[in-house]
Formats: structure tokens, sequence, C-alpha cells
């Protein structure tokens, strides 16, 4: 009679390193979840802050004073120079409005202001801007919306998908955050 060698684990065991693979996965998936969406939010206050950097650098050197209300417009460059006043990422031409950026939907639109001058390139500009950015998919890519304009503070909203309105005012629960 042949004996047989012992080698290798038993079905028990295994299952029992799979049990326990699945219970470390079940903790640590909704903390990576979280992070991922704390990125996106912070990606998104990024965007407000490069909006409104932007547009201060815009309307002092292109838009005698005025602002844009495209981000097509801030991406593109005066006459003589070859660089946009925001990155291509949310001023590219070729991007769709909104600009899908990080889990966001990133916009910059018209406050309803006065008329302004024309800038270098002879595009009308207003005397205020509206940007906002509302997650893609509530509480999955971002649980805050935010909106800024001329004024340069960064407002939120914490209890909606829906973007502080015109006039930014803090109040319930939209804050400010910069």
């Amino acid at each position: 009679m042949k004996v047989r060698n012992q080698k290798g684990f038993t079905l028990i065991e295994l299952l029992i390193v799979v049990a326990i693979i699945g219970i470390i996965a079940a903790i640590a998936v909704p903390g990576l979840l979280r992070a991922r969406m704390s990125g996106n939010e912070a990606a998104a206050i990024g965007s407000m802050r490069a909006i409104n950097t932007a547009e201060a650098s815009y309307s002092s050197a292109a838009g005698q004073g005025g602002y844009a209300i495209d981000l097509k417009v801030l991406g593109k460059a005066c006459p003589g120079s070859n660089q946009g006043f925001i990155s291509p990422d949310l001023g590219d031409p070729a991007l769709p409005s909104p600009v899908i950026k990080s889990g966001y939907n990133v916009l910059l639109a018209t406050a309803g202001a006065a008329a302004g001058p024309n800038d270098c390139n002879g595009t009308a500009t207003e005397t205020n801007y509206y940007s906002t950015a509302a997650a893609l998919s509530w509480g999955s890519t971002g649980n805050r919306a935010f909106a800024t304009d001329a004024g340069g503070a960064i407002f939120q909203e914490t209890a909606a998908n829906t973007p502080p309105p015109q006039p930014l005012t803090p109040g319930g629960t939209i804050t400010t955050i910069q």
C-alpha cells in the first residue's frame, strides 16, 4: 500500500483565508471610496480657484476690466501670445460644456451682470461671472457642490447637488470655504 503525502491546504483552511480577505476588503473599500470622493472635492475646489485666478488675469490683461463667461474664452490666447489664461484641462475649445473633471461638472456662465468691453479677441465680456462645480454622481463622486464669482470667495452647498445660487451669500447649508 502506498502512503499519500499530505502536502497542501485543506478546503476548510482555504475558506477561512478567503473569509478573512473578504472581511479586510469590506473594511477597506468604504475608506478608499471616501478618500476618492475627498480627492474629487479637492480637485473641484482647485478648479474654482483656477477659474478665479484666470478671470483676474484675463480681466486685467485682456478683458479691459470685464470677465469671460465661457471657459473656452479663458483658454484662448490674445494676439501675439500663445498662452491662454487657464489650463487646457478646463479651457480647451474641444471640450464639451460643462467640462467634466475629477467627477465634477465645471461650468463658467453669465452672472446676469452688465455688459463689459470687448476683450483682445473682440469677444464680449461682462462685469461679473458665475462658476459652478456639481458632482456627477451625488454621494459617489462628491457630497458638496461649489460656486464662485468675481468676489473671489468659493461657496459650498452641502445639502444638495445644486451649486449655491447667485448672489453668493452664506446661509443655511451654504457656507464659504475660502
